[in-house]
C-alpha cells in the first residue's frame, strides 16, 4: 500500500505533520479530516523529504527563504491558501497563524503577522487589509468586504483567486508573445554589428587602393563599417544613454500620458492594447458585481484598474451617468469606447438582472480576441523579421562581392 506524507493545521492553528498508508490521498484527506484537522498538502512519501531532511517541509522552505518585497505572486499563493483553509472551516485568526507559520518569506510573514495582530484586537479583516491598500488595492479590499458582509468568505475569496489567476494568465500571454519577436530584433543587431563591426573591415585593406573605382554600394558599406569600427563604442554608449533617460522618461507622468496617447493609436498593437484594457475593466466590474458590490462602487473601482489615462478618462463617465439615473448600456454607449456586441450584452443583463455574468461573458469574448489578435500579429511580425534581417545581411554580403568583382576586372 502506498504512504503519503501530509501536512494539516489544528483548529488551533497549529501545524502537524506526518505520514499514513493508504489507497489514495483522498482516502488521506479523509482521515485527516475525521481527526478534526484541516489539511494544507498531501503527496507521495517518496516524493516528501525526510523526516531528518532540514525537518521535512517546514525546513526545506526555509532554507529558501526568499528576500525582497511582497508580490502580485505572493498575494496570489496567500490567498489561494486562505480560502482553502476557511473552505475547511478554519478560523480567519488560526488560518492566519498557519500561514504565518508556512511563510518562507520575510516580507511577507511581517505582512500577515501585522494582519494577524489587527484582527485579534477587534479590527474587521477588510479593515486590516485596507492600511496596506498600496499592496491589496481596492478591489481586493472590497470583494473581501463583501465576504465579511455576506457571511461567504471562503467563496468570495475562491473567485478572488480565480480572478487574479485570470488576470495573470492574460499578462503571461501577453508577455510571452512578445518575447519571440524581442529575441529576433536582439538577433538582427547583434548579426549587423558582428558584420560591420568584423566582417567588413577584414576588406577594408584589399579595397584600398582602388578608391572610387569601387562600386557605390561597396564604398557605402566600406564607409559604415570603418565609422562603426572607429565610433562603434561611443555610438552604443550613447544609444544606451539615450535608452535609459527614454525609459526613466516614460516612467514620468507626461511621458507616460505621452506614450499612452498614442500606444493605442499604433497599427496591430493599438487595437489589442485597447482591448486588453478593456479585458481589465470587465473582468474586474464582472467579478465584483458577482460578489455583491454595489453597481457604483464597482465602476468606480474596475475603472481604476485600466491602465491607459485616456481610456479610463472615458470610462470614468459612467459612474456619474449611473448615479444620475442613467441605465448601464446608455452610460457605455456614452463613452464610446465599446463596441455593438459589448453593448447589446449588457443589454441582455440589463433586461435580465444579470449584468455580473454577461461582463464576465465581455471579458472572455474580449480576451479570446486579444488571444488571436496576438497570434496574428506574430504570424505576420515573425517573418517580417526575419526578411529584413535576411535582406540587410544579404545587402552587406553583395556589396562586398560586387567590390570583389570589381578587383578582378581591374586585373584582368
Amino acid at each position: 500500500m502506498p504512504e503519503f506524507a501530509w501536512r494539516a493545521a489544528q483548529p488551533d492553528g497549529q501545524l502537524v505533520e506526518g505520514r499514513t498508508e493508504a489507497t489514495a490521498a483522498d482516502a488521506v484527506l479523509r482521515q485527516l479530516r475525521e481527526r478534526g484537522l484541516t489539511p494544507l498538502r498531501v503527496q507521495d512519501a517518496a516524493l516528501a523529504p525526510a523526516a531528518g531532511d532540514a525537518q521535512g517541509f517546514r525546513g526545506r522552505t526555509r532554507q529558501r527563504a526568499l528576500r525582497g518585497p511582497v508580490t502580485q505572486a505572493d498575494l496570489l499563493a496567500l490567498t489561494t491558501e486562505l480560502s482553502i483553509m476557511l473552505r475547511a472551516g478554519l478560523a480567519l485568526d488560526n488560518a492566519l497563524r498557519v500561514l504565518i507559520e508556512m511563510s518562507a518569506k520575510p516580507s511577507v510573514r511581517q505582512l500577515l503577522e501585522t494582519i494577524l495582530e489587527d484582527v485579534k484586537g477587534g479590527v474587521p479583516f477588510s479593515r486590516a487589509l485596507a492600511k496596506r491598500g498600496d499592496l491589496f488595492g481596492d478591489f481586493y479590499i472590497n470583494l473581501v468586504r463583501s465576504g465579511e458582509a455576506s457571511g461567504q468568505m471562503s467563496q468570495v475569496l475562491e473567485r478572488l483567486v480565480a480572478h487574479m489567476e485570470r488576470l495573470r494568465a492574460l499578462r503571461e500571454s501577453v508577455i510571452s508573445a512578445t518575447l519571440y519577436p524581442a529575441i529576433l530584433l536582439v538577433v538582427a543587431a547583434l548579426s549587423l554589428i558582428g558584420m560591420l563591426g568584423f566582417v567588413v573591415p577584414q576588406f577594408e585593406k584589399l579595397f584600398t587602393d582602388m578608391g572610387d573605382a569601387l562600386p557605390l554600394p561597396t564604398r557605402f558599406v566600406m564607409m559604415l563599417g570603418h565609422g562603426f569600427q572607429r565610433w562603434g563604442l561611443v555610438i552604443g554608449l550613447v544609444a544606451v544613454l539615450l535608452g535609459w533617460l527614454l525609459w526613466r522618461w516614460l516612467r514620468t507622468p507626461p511621458g507616460r500620458s505621452w506614450w499612452q496617447n498614442r500606444a493605442l493609436r499604433l497599427p496591430i498593437v493599438g487595437p489589442l492594447l485597447y482591448k486588453y484594457e478593456l479585458t481589465l475593466f470587465a473582468r474586474s466590474l464582472g467579478t465584483l458585481l458577482g460578489n455583491g458590490v454595489p453597481l457604483l462602487t464597482g465602476l468606480h473601482i474596475a475603472t481604476e484598474t485600466v491602465g491607459n489615462a485616456g481610456l479610463r478618462a472615458a470610462l470614468g463617465k459612467m459612474a456619474p451617468l449611473v448615479k444620475d439615473g442613467a441605465r448601464m448600456v446608455r452610460a457605455m454607449t456614452a463613452t464610446q469606447v465599446f463596441e455593438p456586441l459589448a453593448i447589446n450584452l449588457i443589454r441582455v443583463g440589463e433586461e435580465t438582472g444579470r449584468i455580473g455574468p454577461m461582463m464576465n461573458e465581455l471579458a472572455d469574448v474580449l480576451n479570446r480576441e486579444v488571444e488571436t489578435g496576438i497570434k496574428r500579429a506574430l504570424t505576420l511580425l515573425e517573418p517580417i523579421l526575419i526578411l529584413v534581417l535576411g535582406v540587410l545581411i544579404a545587402a552587406i554580403i553583395v556589396s562586398i562581392l560586387l567590390g570583389l568583382l570589381s578587383i578582378n576586372d581591374l586585373a584582368g
